[in-house]
């Protein structure tokens, strides 16, 4: 390896282990809940078990919207209940963020949703502003 490569792989590590101290806050990004949803949900509950003080905002757009709805289950298993896991997430601190341009592109109403859902006018908007203008760390399970 050239000594160039080792300065740049030193420097990467470096930023790395620094992240958390400039972050703060995390944003989960999901954008297909079929794909996402029940890993993103296993992934902060676990965060929060391992650094409980965290700032953990999902913010959810397209497809991935989907989660929120009353009454969503994980299609590949039933016996996931997404609002109530979401629920003991919300009351952990987390808040989970529906975009609103989807909800008019899908033709989606707001109370079809649960009461654990807030909602954002944009979420690739909302995702860029927690990043750069609130310092969130970024995590797309």
């Amino acid at each position: 390896m050239s000594r160039f490569a080792r300065l740049l792989a030193a420097f990467a590590a470096l930023c790395l282990l620094a992240l958390p101290a400039f972050a703060d806050g995390v944003v989960y990004h999901v954008d297909d809940a079929e794909a996402q949803a029940t890993k993103a949900l296993r992934n902060i509950r676990n965060h929060l078990d391992v650094a409980p003080d965290t700032k953990i905002v999902v913010v959810t757009h397209a497809a991935g919207v989907d989660f929120l709805m009353e009454g969503a289950r994980d299609r590949r298993n039933p016996d996931i209940d997404y609002p109530s896991l979401v629920s003991a997430l919300k009351a952990r601190g987390v808040r989970f963020e529906v975009c609103e341009i989807t909800l008019r592109n899908r033709k989606l109403r707001q109370d079809q949703f649960i009461l654990d859902a807030e909602f954002t006018p944009s979420g690739v908007v909302r995702i860029g502003q927690l990043q750069s203008r609130d310092k969130y760390a970024y995590i797309k399970p």
